[in-house]
């Protein structure tokens, strides 16, 4: 079984999300573990959300499911039925095609780790709540619009 260094692999910050969107994941990193482990069937990533920081804007697949389990501290999911704490070792599974949108958020002054897998599949399209946006996912590149499909303002 081969061992990965967590210590050996990057961090990545920052969001794909277009225009002022981006700047509301400061605080949230995350460390990719399925390509150095030499998996392609599916994402593993570890996300580290400093206190006040949020893992995404809230969002659902069309096509890929999500686990997730908290692996420091407390994370508070919002999704579509409210707030929910949850604490290290606790879980929580996102169906493709349940429109629950959904994020995790760090209330707390410390920092908060998870661990979230998910399918990984050639396309794929997600959706957003709380903005009026959705994006489709192509060979790696990811298209923004409105949910119309018309094109975002860059200042969004």
């Amino acid at each position: 079984m081969p061992k990965i260094d967590l210590s050996t692999l990057p961090a990545k910050t920052g969001s794909t999300y277009p225009g002022g969107l981006s700047a509301r994941m400061a605080g949230r990193s995350q460390v990719g573990l399925a390509g150095p482990g030499g998996l392609t069937q599916f994402g593993v990533n570890l996300v580290t959300l400093a206190p006040g920081a949020q893992s995404s804007l809230r969002h659902w697949h069309e096509r890929q499911d999500e686990f997730l389990i908290v692996t420091q501290g407390i994370c508070t999911l919002v999704d579509d039925h409210g707030a929910t704490e949850l604490r290290v070792g606790e879980c929580a599974a996102f169906p493709a095609g349940d429109a629950n949108g959904h994020h995790l958020v760090n209330e707390t002054d410390a920092p908060a780790q998870f661990l979230v897998v998910g399918t990984r599949t050639d396309s794929e399209t997600a959706h957003y709540s709380d903005v009026d946006m959705m994006v489709n996912v192509r060979d790696g590149v990811f298209s923004f619009t409105r949910r119309d499909g018309t094109p975002l303002e860059q200042d969004t």
